[in-house]
């Protein structure tokens, strides 16, 4: 019997081990793909998603398939239009053995155009919201972020 409850014992410590890896993995990844936004390179920043990884930005409601769609129309958009841009964390994430979820805070001037049709507004922005990444094989297979767009699009005049 105590050779079982050992064996168990030793079982669990090492799966609890990997699932500590796992979540500081994951913090890592997210850490450094929020440095490479903060560094205002998207190339850098899509290094860390996956070929296939869909990008969900809940304000426009169609998910961008691919990494190289997710850094052309998220990521550059958003370092184009905002190229002083701060991307923060600003709660403890909650860590999984797959995912990460946290708020955070994004500020700068909008000094970029959007796109054709929203030109620059040269205002400030600070807005809030919150992440969900979900990790696999060491990348970002799935990001989904919510924020308050109403309050953005006042924040810029629209």
């Amino acid at each position: 019997m105590k050779t079982v409850l050992r064996s168990i014992s030793f079982f669990l410590l090492f799966a609890a081990a990997g699932l500590v890896q796992a979540a500081d993995d994951a913090k890592t990844i997210v850490d450094s793909y929020m440095a490479a936004w903060n560094a205002h390179d998207a190339d850098l920043a899509a290094t860390f998603l996956a070929e296939d990884a869909v990008y969900f930005d809940a304000t426009v409601g169609t998910p961008q398939n691919g990494k190289a769609a997710a850094r052309d129309n998220v990521i550059k958009v958003f370092i184009g239009a905002v190229p002083d841009l701060s991307w923060k964390m600003t709660s403890a994430p909650i860590v999984g053995a797959d995912g990460i979820a946290f708020q955070w805070l994004f500020s700068g001037t909008n000094s970029g155009a959007w796109g054709p049709d929203t030109p620059a507004t040269g205002k400030p922005l600070s807005f809030e919201g919150v992440s969900f990444i979900r990790i696999k094989d060491g990348k970002i297979a799935y990001q989904g972020d919510y924020y308050d767009a109403l309050g953005f699009n006042k924040q810029l005049g629209w």
